[in-house]
């Protein structure tokens, strides 16, 4: 039950650019860390490119930044997986918005105790014990 939410800010997204980024990280989010891809949810969210900075000066003119971070139950991938898919993730979001970045491109994973989420009402921790 990946849950996945990039913040890029810059030139908006087409239509096309926000299919192919939320197939292409599902895509990963099944292949490269195993997660079911019915449960794979990827919120895409733009901000001004002025409301980024870097070394403390906000960003300005037409390149774009963006960090991507995507939360798993702990203990379900190896660190192998996970630097395999923040590596494919990477090339995935440069692929996709093209010119290079203002900011480093951030990808966090986080993997989070199976007591302490859930979905639809019941934690990972439960949801295994029921089985």
């Amino acid at each position: 039950m990946p849950l996945l939410q990039l913040d890029h800010a810059g030139v908006e997204l087409t239509l096309h650019q926000t299919r192919e980024l939320q197939q292409g990280l599902t895509r990963l989010m099944a292949d490269v860390l195993r997660k079911e891809a019915s449960l794979t949810v990827v919120a895409i969210r733009h901000q001004d490119i002025g409301a980024w900075s870097v070394d403390g000066q906000a960003c300005e003119g037409a390149a774009w930044s963006a960090s991507l971070l995507v939360f798993v139950t702990a203990g379900t991938n190896t660190p192998d997986e996970i630097a395999a898919f923040i590596a494919d993730a990477d090339r995935l979001i440069r692929a996709t918005l093209g010119s290079d970045a203002a900011t480093p491109l951030y990808i966090v994973v986080k993997e989070v105790d199976s007591r302490h989420w859930g979905y639809d009402g019941r934690s990972q921790q439960a949801r295994r014990q029921a089985g």
